[in-house]
């Protein structure tokens, strides 16, 4: 079973706080997450069981009274359950009644969300994370913030990193032995998410429509986002089509990713950014095998870059540090793929590449971003195929894409193995 990095987080919460919600794509290993912790004597409750989801739908009040310490697995399946909460926990305050998971973010809801202010942390859970699959602590937006990456030797480059990126990190793909097994999981998955859990939270008008409105958005996945475009190939209209990918990141399928911006440049793009949450299902969705890759290494780039996005998203989860994820571009075409904002408004950028060299025309968006900082701008790096660390001048530098997971193996696992079918 792999340590994941939320568990600590949510054991944290529930010392202090009353709900704790874990949120984040089904088959993600949020059940397998809480029934571990439901060993410290918590009941566990799935509204996955027909029966028990149907006392929940008929009496939400009724089968919430009496429970403490409970476990309430998929609560966006009924939401009314979460105002009932609310009204047993105002009676009594105290931290730690309830853990809750949900593959739908239920907190979109304006009558859920505020309900419960004050009341409930939320603690998003993606799909494994390369440093958890290592059972490695990971080190690299601390180093990042601090300027102090470095090579390394035992990086994972060329064919290798391709068939990582190309697995992703739900927990079930990456135990298949074989890439046509994997795709077989991801395509059935995803039939799943489209077909049931878009029907617990929506009416969708054309729902027989969204698995090309999804391949439509792989095809776009590390660019900006376009409704229009979107909507055109299904249709439908630039608000149904806004609609429908706002539902996508509901269900944790995607997500869009803010612009940086600030009042002291004019030229900047202030559109958002599209990112699959999963590079193995992105590259599922678009049909892309490791020979169809590697015959065609531009394909890679777009999955490259989901990926880190997707690998950042998880490591500010194991991080003390407070992040907020942005892009960058502006009018002459200079961009960062990732801009970290940290809550006092220091900045690094990272900017992902699929090839084995760098040049410093490469840097050119980290410089503007810099220039357009100044005192905030901590750090800038590229990313890149190899072992490489190389400065590029002042707060500059190519570093390997296997930093991402560095870190130091806790001291009582040193020497474990990576489960079977990790990459």
């Amino acid at each position: 079973m792999f340590e994941r990095f939320v568990e600590r987080r949510a054991e944290e919460a529930l010392l202090d706080t009353p709900v704790v919600l874990i949120v984040g794509p089904r088959r993600a290993g949020k059940t397998t997450l809480v029934r571990k912790m439901g060993e410290a004597g918590r009941t566990y409750i799935t509204l996955d069981d027909q029966t028990v989801l149907e006392a929940a739908q008929s009496d939400p009040a009724g089968f919430i009274r009496g429970l403490d310490r409970a476990i309430i697995d998929e609560i966006q399946r009924v939401p009314d359950l979460l105002l009932a909460i609310k009204k047993t926990v105002d009676e009594d305050y105290r931290p730690g009644r309830f853990l809750l998971t949900g593959s739908a973010n239920v907190l979109t809801l304006p009558r859920i969300a505020d309900s419960l202010a004050g009341r409930m942390e939320t603690i998003r859970m993606l799909p494994l994370a390369r440093a958890e699959i290592a059972d490695r602590t990971p080190t690299f937006l601390e180093r990042l913030f601090e300027g102090k990456l470095q090579g390394q030797r035992s990086a994972i480059v060329g064919d290798d990193l391709v068939k990582l990126v190309l697995v992703g990190g739900f927990p079930e793909a990456i135990s298949r032995d074989s890439e046509r097994r994997r795709q077989d999981w991801l395509r059935s998955y995803l039939t799943s998410i489209l077909t049931r859990d878009m029907r617990d939270i929506a009416e969708v008008e054309k729902l027989t429509e969204l698995p090309k409105f999804v391949r439509l958005l792989a095809e776009h996945s590390g660019q900006l986002v376009n409704y229009s475009q979107f909507g055109s190939g299904i249709n439908v209209n630039h608000k149904t089509s806004q609609r429908y990918v706002g539902l996508l990141e509901q269900v944790f399928l995607i997500a869009t990713v803010q612009p940086w911006f600030t009042n002291a440049l004019k030229r900047i793009v202030k559109t958002p950014k599209l990112h699959f949450l999963d590079s193995g299902l992105l590259a599922g969705v678009r049909g892309l095998t490791f020979d169809r890759v590697k015959a065609d290494r531009g394909t890679f780039g777009a999955l490259l870059e989901s990926f880190v996005f997707s690998e950042v998203l998880k490591l500010m989860t194991a991080s003390d540090l407070r992040l907020t994820p942005h892009h960058f571009r502006d009018r002459d075409m200079r961009e960062v793929d990732i801009v970290l904002e940290r809550d006092d408004g220091t900045i690094a950028g990272i900017e992902v590449k699929a090839s084995a060299t760098v040049k410093a025309g490469d840097f050119a968006g980290l410089r503007a971003l810099a220039e357009a900082c100044g005192d905030r701008f901590a750090f800038g790096v590229v990313l890149y195929d190899s072992t490489d660390f190389v400065p590029f001048g002042d707060k500059l530098a190519a570093a390997p894409l296997s930093s991402l997971w560095d870190g130091e193996a806790p001291a009582n696992k040193a020497g474990r193995g990576a489960p079977r079918g990790a990459v």
